[in-house]
């Protein structure tokens, strides 16, 4: 079986790490308990979260024990930002927040077996601390020179705005976590974004001065897209994993689109696809890109993941049933409805709007006579169907699921109408 540091590393998840040869050898002798924490400060995971998420599964695949974290107590603090401070929610909406975030991670990993999977909440122990404790117990271990040069930290006191006390506890608090985990469960690993390194080798120098132990951090790299500029941006925002934040099949075609230099790269990070098969979609990239088999295969093997296989059926027979491969009237209303959000649209009546007036208010057309003309040269498709009829009305007949038409002029021109 390949070193899981080997296969980690083949995979682009590896970017920072303490003491390497001495994790993998720890790894080696096996299982090591690890840990990875997830703030609520969002409904949602988003696919930043989904790379953490997946870094804990080839661990936990490799026979190690992971702890989920999700941070009631932090979450209700912040991690500064690089700019501004974070909006402090109530006690009601974060415990929400942590109860979604446990359900979505809990999909991810393996709660039955050997090295069984445990999911904690840090308001468990860090709604337990006094003042004095955090000043006393904590706080004495915590020098103000390596705490103000976190990076984060660092900006935000040259800056206008400042920080507040509040953020700037809080890297002690994730420190804290780390201890707590490693005396209740013996956690010998903490995992995280490289963002969070500052505060990983926090719990890490912790422990070592409290307990005169030594153990280990590593981090994933930010995902960038080949030109550098950060990847994980759509047309409503961030990528969630909530499909009622981002449906299905926006999931889908956003990672339909990623580029030829990218998508093997994003294939080894977000998918457990083997060597073997990547290679082989790596060689199809190269030799038949027109045919985009890699990204294809990138946008089902993560939606599949994160959505499950009914609603990436779903997903899968609307994206061909929109571009004539499939059949329209099989597509249920939400799926649909995701599927024509950002294509031009125009109110439909029933029984008396005709093509030719669909055509010109969607903008397929510029006006009324150039309808006519692509209508009677069979360039115009109603739900997939050609039709070359001038004086055409649309009806009730017509309509797909959540009162819909479909229109396309060509192969690639497509528009919506909703009654």
């Amino acid at each position: 079986m390949t070193d899981i540091i080997d296969e980690l590393q083949w995979r682009g998840l590896i970017a920072q790490h303490t003491d390497m040869d001495a994790l993998r050898s720890e790894l080696a002798r096996g299982p090591v308990t690890f840990y990875c924490g997830f703030d609520p400060t969002a409904p949602s995971l988003h696919h930043g979260h989904l790379v953490q998420v997946l870094m804990m599964r080839h661990l936990q695949k490799a026979g190690h024990k992971p702890i989920a974290l999700v941070g009631g107590a932090t979450g209700l603090i912040g991690d500064p930002r690089m700019k501004g401070e974070r909006q402090l929610h109530s006690k009601e909406t974060v415990a929400s927040w942590v109860e979604k975030l446990r359900q979505q991670i809990g999909h991810f990993l393996d709660f039955e077996g050997d090295n069984a999977a445990i999911m904690v909440n840090n308001l468990d122990w860090i709604g337990q601390l006094s003042a004095i404790d955090l000043l006393r117990g904590l706080g004495k271990h915590f020098r103000m020179g390596t705490m103000l040069a976190k990076d984060a930290v660092a900006k935000r006191l040259s800056s206008e705005e400042g920080i507040s006390y509040t953020e700037f506890s809080y890297q002690v608090l994730q420190a804290y976590d780390f201890l707590e985990l490693f005396r209740r469960y013996g956690c010998r690993l903490e995992t995280g974004g490289n963002d969070q390194w500052g505060n990983l080798v926090g719990g890490m120098d912790l422990i070592h001065k409290t307990e005169g132990e030594s153990v280990h951090v590593l981090t994933t790299p930010l995902i960038t897209k080949a030109d550098g500029t950060k990847f994980g941006k759509s047309e409503g925002g961030a990528i969630w994993l909530n499909p009622e934040m981002m449906s299905p099949y926006a999931f889908y075609q956003f990672w339909l689109t990623a580029e030829d230099a990218d998508v093997v790269r994003f294939l080894k990070v977000f998918t457990f696809l083997d060597r073997a098969e990547i290679e082989e979609l790596e060689q199809a990239t190269e030799k038949a890109p027109h045919q985009r088999k890699a990204q294809r295969r990138l946008a089902e093997e993560v939606t599949r993941m994160v959505h499950g296989d009914e609603a990436t059926a779903k997903v899968l027979a609307a994206t061909e049933a929109l571009w004539g491969k499939g059949e329209l009237s099989a597509v249920d209303a939400d799926t649909l409805g995701a599927a024509v959000e950002h294509l031009p649209s125009a109110k439909l009546n029933p029984g008396e709007s005709t093509l030719v007036d669909l055509l010109v208010e969607t903008g397929l057309e510029k006006g009324r006579g150039a309808a006519r003309r692509t209508l009677s040269q069979g360039g115009v498709y109603l739900n997939n169907v050609k039709v070359s009829e001038e004086d055409r009305v649309v009806t009730q007949a017509d309509l797909l699921a959540g009162g819909r038409v479909l229109i396309r002029k060509g192969k690639r021109n497509l528009a919506v109408a909703t009654a």
